[in-house]
């Protein structure tokens, strides 16, 4: 049976039994605690701690330097073209040197198709794609290499490099009006998860992602130091975006789709500001924005519509996230769309450091092919603490299940560290059509809650599952039009 940590323990006891109107200063540099007469609820003081994180964020600036990729010989051709992708390459990342030698500025990609290969940001480089470009990643695997210090479903390795990505740098930006296409599709990257849903290509067992995956948890566990940790044969698909280490990041105003992997992927970064982005990618484990082990991250005006999870915040699978010991945490998501995917909102799996002042508020959530709404998934192999969760104004026309939290995901209770997932807070949410209410899936010795529900109207066919629920709050609660509480 899975232990808790005598440490882990203890922090659970205490934190169970604290006011929640000390929270409006936990966590979060800069929040001021309320000075007026007027009497506020606790929830408006937790509230607080979200416009902190907008507020405090530190944001990038770019010096008015310009330097067109057409000065650095890049040339228009089609996505298919390799000679000209490995051209492109090349002159792309001569631009952008340029640029960051220069002190910064913005590297200017005109209309057009643009094939291309990998590329490095580097500090104070904005690259900007105007109206009518298409950056066309091609899938030639020499495109991607050499190997780079990486992280692939929450573990470090060498692997492949992600289509644009950063190491270290501050003060970066992926911005303008064009496209990136990842260059996903059932005939490259995509085939290496193997069995997916309908599966629309042909499984060769001997180019899946299977083996290495395996492989590379078995290194995790044996503790092997990450520049060793280079599979014989990799099959594990890079992102098409990852900034890792950074630290002021914006993406602005870009469509992203057919990622070979996660969409969007900041890991351990700080101040990541994502705002006017639309994903649209119904690859395998098309994650449309998965923060990893990040401070100060805010998410706004999106649109995802996606093979996996809209948004999912992650810290770090099995003993890799208990080495690095990094929540992801003070988390800001408004004012986004999630069309289809497995969850609108998740945080999960690779949970192993924990999550904290996690928020969403004013989001629109509907499709056939939306599994669910706020999505919380690990088990006794991740653990992790999962503490302070607030979603509020949440519109969701249809969904499958409307709040999940799962312990038993993948390896379930084969593992000895226990989740914990406490003070999730659901306000003024309105569900016009759904399967399920809850599914709630705690351990007996590791129940869920506190989870609270306020101002919720819910039209569903069941009220789904709850099993290992501590406590579960509800005050104006509608389902089907009659008011709900739990007996638990």
């Amino acid at each position: 049976m899975p232990m808790m940590p005598k440490r882990q323990f203890l922090k659970a006891g205490l934190a169970a039994v604290l006011p929640l109107a000390l929270w409006r200063c936990a966590g979060v540099p800069g929040a001021v605690a309320d000075t007026t007469d007027t009497p506020r609820s606790a929830l408006d003081l937790l509230w607080d701690q979200a416009d902190a994180i907008e507020r405090d964020l530190a944001r990038t600036s770019f010096s008015a330097r310009t330097f067109a990729v057409t000065d650095f010989a890049a040339h228009t051709g089609r996505q298919d073209d390799l000679n000209t992708a490995r051209h492109n390459r090349a002159a792309f990342q001569r631009a952008i040197d340029a640029c960051h030698q220069a002190g910064g500025g913005r590297v200017l990609v005109r209309a057009g198709v643009w094939p291309c290969g990998a590329l490095t940001l580097k500090s104070n480089v904005e690259l900007h794609l105007q109206q009518d470009a298409v950056l066309a990643f091609h899938p030639a695997l020499e495109l991607y290499l050499p190997l780079v210090f990486t992280r692939w479903e929450g573990m470090e390795l060498m692997g492949y490099q992600p289509l644009i990505y950063a190491f270290g740098a501050e003060n970066i930006g992926l911005t303008g009006s064009g496209t990136i296409d990842g260059g996903g599709s059932n005939s490259s990257w995509w085939p290496w998860k193997g069995q997916w849903k309908h599966t629309p290509w042909p499984v060769d067992n001997a180019k899946v992602q299977h083996a290495g995956r395996d492989l590379l948890m078995q290194w995790i566990e044996q503790g092997k130091p990450v520049a060793e940790r280079v599979l014989p044969e990799n099959f594990l698909r890079p992102p098409l975006l990852q900034v890792y280490q950074c630290s002021r990041v914006l993406v602005e105003g870009l469509t992203l789709q057919n990622s070979p992997f996660w969409v969007m992927n900041p890991v351990l970064s700080e101040d990541v500001l994502i705002r006017h982005v639309k994903v649209v990618s119904h690859g395998p484990n098309s994650d449309g924005c998965d923060p990893e082990s990040c401070r100060r991250v805010l998410i706004e005006h999106c649109l995802f519509d996606t093979g996996d999870d809209c948004i999912a915040l992650k810290s770090g699978r099995n003993a890799d996230g208990r080495r690095l010991n990094r929540p992801v945490e003070q988390v800001l998501i408004q004012d986004c769309t999630m069309k289809a995917g497995h969850g609108g909102v998740v945080i999960g799996s690779e949970i192993s450091g924990g999550a904290n002042h996690i928020f969403a508020r004013r989001l629109l959530m509907s499709s056939p092919d939306l599994d669910r709404g706020l999505r919380i998934k690990t088990n006794a192999l991740r653990g992790g603490l999962i503490d302070t969760v607030a979603l509020r104004d949440i519109v969701i026309g249809e969904v499958k299940d409307v709040i999940v939290v799962n312990y038993f995901y993948e390896e379930g209770r084969a593992g000895a560290f226990l989740p914990t997932v406490r003070n999730i807070f659901v306000h003024n949410l309105q569900v016009d059509k759904a399967q399920r209410l809850f599914e709630l899936r705690g351990f007996p010795e590791a129940q869920i809650g506190p989870l609270q529900l306020s101002s919720v109207q819910v039209n569903c066919q069941s009220i789904g599952v709850l099993e290992a629920v501590g406590q579960l709050d509800c005050k104006q609660v509608l389902v089907n039009g009659a008011p709900w509480r739990w007996q638990g």
